[in-house]
């Protein structure tokens, strides 16, 4: 544990003086509103997550910029949690066949950039948010995180997406998405494939676990979808049947990211967060409203609240940022199309 601590305390000083902000700034930035942190500038995808972790008042979202030495912190936690209790999760697993789904990036939302822009600026976004999510899962001890929104349509589905995605290509990890938005399940189909029995089936006891979760290429991300839509949500996650999955899904899966439906608007999400171990309020720029934000926040246990995810802001990626990743990737480009150039001339 201790090198674990180390490594997350020499990745979070290498941050410098973006992401290290004094208490009394905190307190300052805590009410100011979330729907109203819009920057100047235009992304060419608007769902690249800001982050912001509970404080002492419930803040707003800010920037979660990309954060220097995450790759040696992150080796440091894994080893730490390949070395205990999630040795028996992963043997699970692995004894178990699970059906494979090819993904294409071709036939996939546009907005899932950690399968279609996978170098890009944006999905660094949702690296940084991966990174704090294993961070606050090494310190407490947390392994069940759910995600969700105010209201319709402010990106909580592809947050989960994106978020796990990148978590099933951590090495060592293995991560499980539930689509648990029962009324209108919808991974599937932003991932542009068919599956007509999911969670739904499992809670109607007309189809197992094992059978209903499919593993997903080439990231090995493992998904329980939806299944078949229904309106007694709140029934069957109150009763015993979910916790028994969520427990069973606890012993094979390291983490387990679960899309809820909007509890602005159900009482399915409360419900779910009190069977999980942390949660992730998704937040619409320039549509939330911050009074919405506190009257519901205010209705969760505070321990288990991790943040807030500032969605669709139009803040405009730093520039040392943009242009490290154009001249990066320019010079692999350029490498590929020699390689491909001296094959070709082999031929």
């Amino acid at each position: 544990m201790g090198r674990v601590y180390d490594a997350l305390k020499r990745a979070s000083a290498t941050q410098g003086g973006v992401t290290k902000r004094s208490n009394e700034q905190k307190r300052r930035n805590g009410n100011s509103n979330a729907a109203r942190q819009n920057g100047n500038g235009n992304h060419a995808f608007e769902d690249s997550p800001l982050f912001a972790p509970l404080g002492a008042a419930h803040n707003s979202a800010s920037t979660a910029h990309t954060e220097e030495g995450v790759g040696s912190a992150l080796s440091d936690v894994i080893a730490s949690r390949a070395a205990g209790a999630t040795l028996d999760a992963a043997g699970s697993a692995r004894a178990i066949e699970f059906v494979s789904r090819q993904i294409s990036t071709a036939r996939v939302e546009p907005h899932l950039v950690a399968i279609t822009q996978p170098r890009s600026p944006y999905c660094e976004q949702f690296r940084s948010l991966r990174t704090r999510l294993l961070q606050a899962s090494e310190r407490r001890k947390m392994q069940a995180f759910v995600v969700t929104s105010a209201g319709v349509g402010e990106g909580k589905t592809l947050t989960a997406l994106n978020l796990a995605w990148l978590l099933a290509q951590t090495d060592g990890v293995r991560a499980l998405l539930i689509d648990s938005d029962l009324r209108q399940p919808c991974a599937t189909e932003y991932l542009g494939i068919d599956e007509p029995t999911g969670l739904s089936e499992v809670l109607a006891g007309t189809a197992t676990l094992e059978e209903s979760i499919i593993r997903l290429e080439p990231a090995g991300l493992y998904l329980l979808p939806g299944g078949e839509p229904r309106d007694d949500v709140a029934e069957l996650l109150s009763g015993p049947k979910f916790d028994k999955v969520l427990a069973e899904a606890r012993r094979m899966f390291d983490y387990i990211i679960i899309d809820a439906p909007p509890m602005g608007i159900f009482t399915d999400a409360n419900l779910l967060i009190n069977s999980a171990d942390g949660a992730m309020l998704v937040v619409r720029a320039g549509k939330t409203r911050y009074a919405t934000v506190e009257r519901l926040l205010e209705q969760l246990p505070r321990e288990r609240m991790l943040g807030v995810v500032l969605n669709r802001s139009e803040e405009t990626m730093e520039d040392s940022s943009a242009y490290y990743y154009r001249r990066y990737y320019r010079r692999d480009d350029a490498v590929e199309d020699k390689t491909e150039k001296e094959v070709d001339e082999k031929a």
